[in-house]
């Protein structure tokens, strides 16, 4: 198995892209520990893959809190020598129009969706450096590569999780770490049931393919950069979207 024996972080493992990312990876042979508020569904989703003879485990994370990125930095490191690779999947949002929106809003999609990763990041990479290896994922959004009418906030935490993506990718490609994204079109997740029937189809018309993705089609782009099949690829981006957006 490709994964055999790696020790995996994945944020937001409790539901959606993050559900479907722990179980692709875990099948393949990796230790995931999974962080995430929810902590009912992330103890569910841990306890179903252990009675699959699965090595999975669940650690509460509030990305929102600096002090509960911490605890679970803290946590990890009592359970295994080094992270290998670090899947920052949680994302969060709240469609509304940007005019009618509140600044209370603003920080928490703010937080969970880009400083919530990048002070994850920031505590796993040591041990990564002295290892001088080392992957790290960031699930961001299409969103933040073309904009997106109702939701600029998150938008805006999606591309800043980009530009960290590729910034961060060249500080520590000396020391073999690789970095990179994975941006999602419409996906069929708990976030998107949440829309309106009227969005859902605009949604779904818009993509040239006629459908939404699976929450495993986004797993499988994880996989190839978390697995050595991507050892020379770092920095990038790639869109999992059927088309909907086509950035150069």
């Amino acid at each position: 198995m490709d994964l055999q024996n790696r020790a995996i972080i994945v944020t937001g493992g409790a539901s959606g892209i993050g559900r479907a990312t722990v179980s692709l990876l875990a099948k393949n042979g990796a230790r995931v520990l999974i962080g995430d508020i929810d902590a009912i569904r992330g103890r569910q989703v841990a306890d179903a893959a252990r009675a699959d003879g699965l090595a999975v485990d669940f650690l509460d994370l509030d990305l929102s809190q600096p002090a509960s990125i911490a605890a679970f930095a803290e946590a990890i490191q009592a359970r295994v020598a080094r992270v290998d690779v670090l899947v920052n999947a949680a994302g969060w949002d709240q469609p509304a129009a940007f005019m009618d929106s509140p600044p209370e809003l603003w920080d928490r999609l703010i937080s969970v969706n880009l400083t919530g990763a990048i002070r994850l990041t920031r505590a796993v990479l040591p041990a990564m450096i002295a290892a001088q290896q080392g992957k790290i994922v960031n699930i961001a959004s299409d969103a933040g590569r073309a904009g997106s009418a109702g939701e600029t906030v998150y938008a805006s935490a999606k591309g800043g999780l980009i530009a960290f993506t590729k910034s961060v990718a060249r500080e520590m490609a000396r020391y073999r770490i690789n970095v990179n994204c994975v941006c999602p079109g419409p996906t069929d997740t708990p976030l998107f049931r949440s829309l309106s029937e009227k969005l859902q189809d605009a949604l779904t018309r818009a993509i040239p393919f006629r459908r939404i993705a699976t929450p495993d089609e986004i797993a499988e782009a994880v996989m190839f950069f978390a697995g050595p099949r991507s050892d020379y690829v770092t920095g990038q981006v790639l869109s999992v979207n059927g088309g909907l957006t086509m950035i150069g």
